[in-house]
């Protein structure tokens, strides 16, 4: 192993130890991206409702950890704290003044899983943008088929 420069150690005395992945782990709430199981954005967190996929989620993975964003009010964040209680998984509200970020709930492994669709819809936007897509579809066959009468 090479021995540390000169201008290595007074950069890191200067600047603090060398960050992987600074803003990713700033948006995902301390954790890396390749280890979210689930994730919640701000506006999601503070329904009324708990997801009951998250709870699902807490269910099938219960050695994963809960990271809930600590700029929403700890009333918004009560009701997945008690849920992680519940499952007894170990969660952890993370609050960074600094930087702004649209996740409110992570639920993080350990270690990397890389799932590709983390994030969860709401019922609502997913029925409007299947009716989107159907009328999209229709608007367009509609068009299609005045063009071939014409």
């Amino acid at each position: 192993m090479n021995k540390p420069s000169v201008d290595d150690v007074l950069k890191e005395g200067m600047y603090g130890p060398k960050k992987i992945k600074p803003e990713e782990k700033r948006q995902f709430l301390g954790t890396y991206r390749e280890r979210v199981i689930i994730a919640l954005k701000v506006g999601q967190v503070v329904e009324q409702k708990v997801y009951p996929q998250v709870e699902q989620t807490m269910k099938e993975h219960p050695t994963s950890h809960l990271f809930l964003n600590g700029n929403i009010s700890y009333e918004q964040l009560s009701k997945y704290v008690k849920l992680a209680n519940k499952y007894k998984i170990e969660n952890t509200i993370v609050t960074n003044k600094e930087h702004e970020t649209e996740i409110g709930l992570v639920l993080a492994m350990a270690y990397a899983i890389d799932k590709e669709d983390i994030y969860v819809e709401n019922p609502e936007e997913q029925s409007n943008q299947t009716s989107n897509v159907k009328k999209k579809k229709s608007s367009f066959f509609a068009k299609l088929f005045r063009r071939n009468k014409v």
